[in-house]
Formats: structure tokens, sequence, C-alpha cells
């Protein structure tokens, strides 16, 4: 049985109990939201890791990190350094999101090596083969879709995203209603071209009860991808995003209805006063499924400082209700990124999913900045330092510095307000 079958029938699985330990929640209200579906538990059947994680309301809020080769960039070793540094500086989960070499590989090792649970997004595995067989990227056959699924699941691919909301309908409403930039999913930009090449409705929409039957075999967790996500925060939260977002919320309880966990993958670019009306929309519509954003970027302009701009959106987001943060990094429109775009990625989006836990008034968040901050009344630096996000770099700060008063630091040394107050306060 499923996760979600689990739940149903009253039964606490030992990975459900696991998460709520971890969580510091009780076993009965976890095993009514898993029900409900408002937690998701991420773990294929045939996948074994040593950090699982749940997603959804009153959980801490989690981080995704993006690895994968490129066209360009098809070295497995250094996607295998990306996951590490990724993990290492505290990831919830990675995607492989792989389009050159050895796809099957590249995906074999990231499993193999991954202590975290491993997403996808199938449809690159499907058109870079039909690519390779046909020599165009557009040929490929529903089948095929079905078949590389399958593959996945039965190699241990926790979720999928799915862009099944990419249907004939919502495309027509995206071209009734122009934007500043179309479709900057490259998953649905792929989907939207093969409907219009064979003049087809999607295959992943079309054949969505075959994906469950595929996705509850393994249970896998349905991630519904936004395709037609917004590209510029000029065309945020339009007539094509809410299109997608009704359809995404009527898969959503077909996959509940089949024992399949869902979450809901969300925009994209969204300016800051648009951020909190995406959160409450994706609550009502997809029935308090999980919600996952990419970002949200809250502006267009910051080439070079992506992992930033999508930091203040996640850190919005999540504190009205997001649940899982998608890392931007640095080199977000610009470039593959490097093993220190993904460690700086991943450090800003912790960032905002812990403000944004602060946000909800989780405990374990609360308890975490209290014990810095008495770390900081005593002049403690190796507790600072050992409590900081990243001791790595905290450290190599402080070492770096040399205060002529060694209880203090080079930004105000004998003037140290902290100081002052202990001894004239």
């Amino acid at each position: 049985m499923t996760q979600l079958e689990n739940a149903k029938n009253n039964i606490l699985t030992p990975i459900a109990k696991t998460i709520a330990r971890l969580e510091g929640i009780e076993h009965k209200l976890i095993l009514k939201r898993i029900k409900e579906g408002k937690i998701v538990i991420p773990l294929n059947k045939r996948h074994k890791i040593a950090k699982p994680c749940g997603i959804g309301l009153g959980l801490r809020t989690k981080v995704n990190a993006n690895i994968g080769t490129s066209t360009d960039k098809c070295q497995i070793k250094d996607e295998l350094r990306k996951l590490k540094i990724a993990i290492d500086y505290g990831t919830d989960a990675i995607m492989d999101l792989s389009i050159g070499g050895n796809l099957r590989e590249i995906r074999k090792k990231v499993l193999k090596y991954s202590t975290v649970p491993v997403g996808t997004v199938p449809i690159y595995e499907i058109a870079v083969n039909a690519q390779k067989k046909r020599q165009d990227f557009l040929k490929f056959t529903a089948s095929e879709v079905l078949d590389v699924l399958e593959s996945q699941a039965r190699e241990g691919v926790d979720f999928f995203t799915i862009h099944a909301g990419v249907t004939k309908k919502n495309l027509a409403i995206l071209k009734k209603h122009k934007r500043v930039l179309d479709i900057v999913s490259r998953g649905g930009a792929i989907l939207a071209s093969w409907m219009s090449c064979h003049k087809k409705e999607n295959p992943f929409y079309e054949y969505f009860d075959k994906i469950l039957d595929i996705a509850h075999r393994y249970d896998v967790t349905l991630s519904l991808g936004d395709g037609l996500r917004p590209g510029s925060v000029l065309d945020s939260t339009d007539e094509a995003q809410l299109a997608e977002l009704k359809t995404l919320g009527a898969l959503t309880m077909r996959a509940k209805r089949k024992n399949v966990q869902v979450m809901i993958e969300g925009p994209g670019h969204v300016p800051l006063n648009d951020i909190k009306k995406n959160i409450v929309l994706e609550k009502k519509i997809c029935y308090q499924a999980p919600f996952y954003v990419l970002g949200p970027l809250v502006t267009d302009v910051a080439a070079g400082y992506d992992h930033i701009n999508a930091s203040i959106g996640g850190a919005l987001a999540g504190s009205f209700g997001a649940d899982f943060l998608c890392y931007v990094t640095a080199s977000e429109h610009l470039r593959h990124p490097s093993v220190e775009d993904v460690r700086e990625g991943v450090i800003a989006a912790r960032i905002a999913a812990h403000a944004a836990d602060i946000a909800k008034g989780l405990p374990s968040a609360i308890r975490w900045d209290r014990e810095i901050s008495q770390a900081r009344k005593k002049r403690d630096w190796r507790k600072q330092i050992q409590l900081s996000i990243d001791p790595a770099k905290a450290k190599k700060y402080r070492v770096s510095s040399k205060p002529h008063l060694l209880d203090v630091c080079t930004m105000c040394g004998k003037y140290c307000s902290i100081k002052l107050m202990e001894e004239y306060g």
C-alpha cells in the first residue's frame, strides 16, 4: 500500500512515525494530515534513504536543490559533487534535471548516493530519447511516455514532476491572453510544442489514469508541474496560470482517489504583492495539497543574484503557507550552475525556509534563534559559529579577523554594545 492508502486505513507506517518524531508532531496529527493530502512523504518503495522528509502543513518548510547535466556540461562527476555539497549544506531533496549524457547512468548514481528523496522531470528523458532515436525530440509516442515513467519508478525515483496541466484548453487561453514571456517551463514548452506538432492532447493529461497506476505501484509522489508558470512578474497570476491551477486541482482529486500522493508546483516570477494571493489560491483550488514553489522570484532584474531574489520570495511564500522551496542559484537565466552556485543556492533557500518557519511559529525554529542569540549575549564565538546556518563560512570570517579584545569582533571593538551593557547596564 502507499503512504496515503495506509493513512486512510489508520495505519501509521514506520516512515511516518519517523517523520512525526523528527518534526515533533503527534502521531495522530501526521496520520490525519497524510490522509487528508495535506502532508506527503516522497519515498519510492524501491528506494532506501537515510534522511526521509515530510512536506506539508505543520512541518518544517523544506528545500529542494536541482542538479543535473546540460547539453554543454555533461560530466557525471561534477553533478555528483553538486549532489554531495547540496546534501552537506542541508537540502531536504534533490531533483535530477539531466538532459545531457547517459541519463539512466546519471540517475542511477544520483539514486545510489543521495541520502535524501530524489525527483525527476520525466519529459526530459522522453525528449532526449526521441532525439537520439529519431533526431527529433518531438517525435515520441504516448506509450514511450509511459515506458519512461515505469522505468524511472522501477529504478526508485521518489517524485515526478508531471506537466499534466498544459492542455489544449489552457494553451488556447494562453494564446488569447498575451504575455511578456510565453512559456518558460522547459517541460511545458516541450509538451506544448509536441501538441502543436502532432495535433494531439498532452499525453500526461490524456493518460493520467495510467500514470496514477504507475505512481501507485511504486508509491511515487506526483508533483503536478506548473508548465504555464509566469516567467516575468508582469505575467503573474494571469488567466493561463490560473486555468492550469484549476486543472491541477481536478487532477489532485483524481490522484487522491487512486491513493497517490500529490503536491503542486507553483510560480515562478511573482511580485511581492501577489505572493499571498498565489498561496491562498493554490490551497483553495488544490484541496490543501502541499505547495512547492519555484522561488518565487520577485523581480526580473536580478541576474547574477537570483539566489537572493528567490530567497526573498521564498521567505514570504513560506510565511503564507508554502511548504517546499525549490532553490534558485545565482547562475539562473545565465549558465549551468557550478558547485559553488549550488552551495550558495541551498544556503539562501534554507535561510528563506527558516525565516518562514519563524513566522509560522514552529517551536524548533524559534528555539534555534533563541540559542544563537543567547550565545551572542555571552560572546560565545564557538557556539555562535556552531549554531549558524553555514558554520564553515562563519568560522572563516571569525578566524580572518584579529580583534584586539578576543571577546569582541573587529566591527565594534571596545565599543561593543553587548559588552558595554554587560559591564554598565
